[in-house]
C-alpha cells in the first residue's frame, strides 16, 4: 500500500469530547462527573477484554463486546479486513486464531473522548506478536486503533473498530517454533489455511 493517510485525529474522525473538568454545580453535576469517569473506565475494561478474548479465542465472550452492526476495518502490511456485523467478525477471528496460532496483543495509552452519556471514541496504541505455526511465520509490529463505542441498555459496546499499522514485520522462520505452553493448541479452532 503506497498511499497511506496521515494518522491524526482529524483524519481518523476523532473530535473533541466533553471537557475533562469538574463541574461547578451541585451534587447531581458531581454524580454526572463521576459517572463519566466510570464510563471511561468501563471502556478501558471493554478494550482490554477484547484483546484477552482475541488471544484466547474466547469467541462466546468476544461476541458480547460488539454491537450487532459493528463495522471493522483493519489495514496491515499485506492485508485489509472490511467486515460488517458481529457474527462475521467473530467468524474471522475463529479462522485466524486456530490451534496453529499464537497471538499476543497489548493496547496502551488510551485517548478516550466522551461525546455524550451513551457515545464515546478512543484511540489506542497496539503492540503485537502473532505466530502461525503451520506456516513457520511470525508477524509483529504496532498499530493505531480508533474505535467508536455506544452504551446500550447500560453496557458499553464496540460499534466501530479500525486500525492501521505503524510498522509490521513478517518473517518466515527456519523451523516450526516449539512453545512450552500453547493455550490455543488446546482451545483454538481447526486451522483453515
Amino acid at each position: 500500500m503506497s498511499e497511506r493517510q496521515v494518522l491524526n485525529k482529524k483524519n481518523l474522525g476523532i473530535t473533541g469530547g466533553l471537557p475533562l473538568e469538574a463541574s461547578e454545580g451541585g451534587i447531581e453535576e458531581l454524580r454526572a462527573d463521576i459517572q463519566r469517569l466510570m464510563d471511561m473506565e468501563a471502556i478501558r475494561q471493554l478494550k482490554y477484554a477484547y484483546f484477552r478474548c482475541v488471544d484466547t479465542a474466547n469467541l462466546e465472550e468476544l461476541g458480547t463486546l460488539f454491537h450487532e452492526d459493528v463495522t471493522v476495518h483493519f489495514v496491515g502490511g499485506n492485508y485489509e479486513w472490511n467486515i460488517q456485523g458481529r457474527q462475521q467478525y467473530v467468524d474471522n477471528i475463529a479462522m485466524a486464531f486456530s490451534r496453529e496460532a499464537i497471538g499476543q496483543h497489548n493496547a496502551h495509552h488510551p485517548e478516550i473522548q466522551m461525546l455524550s452519556d451513551t457515545e464515546a471514541t478512543a484511540i489506542w496504541y497496539l503492540a503485537d506478536n502473532m505466530w502461525i505455526l503451520n506456516h513457520n511465520a511470525k508477524t509483529h509490529g504496532t498499530a493505531l486503533y480508533w474505535d467508536r463505542y455506544l452504551k446500550v441498555d447500560g453496557k458499553w459496546m464496540i460499534k466501530d473498530t479500525n486500525y492501521e499499522r505503524i510498522y509490521e514485520f513478517t518473517e518466515v522462520l527456519e523451523e516450526r517454533p516449539q512453545p512450552s505452553a500453547h493455550y490455543l493448541g488446546v482451545h483454538g479452532t481447526d486451522p483453515q489455511f
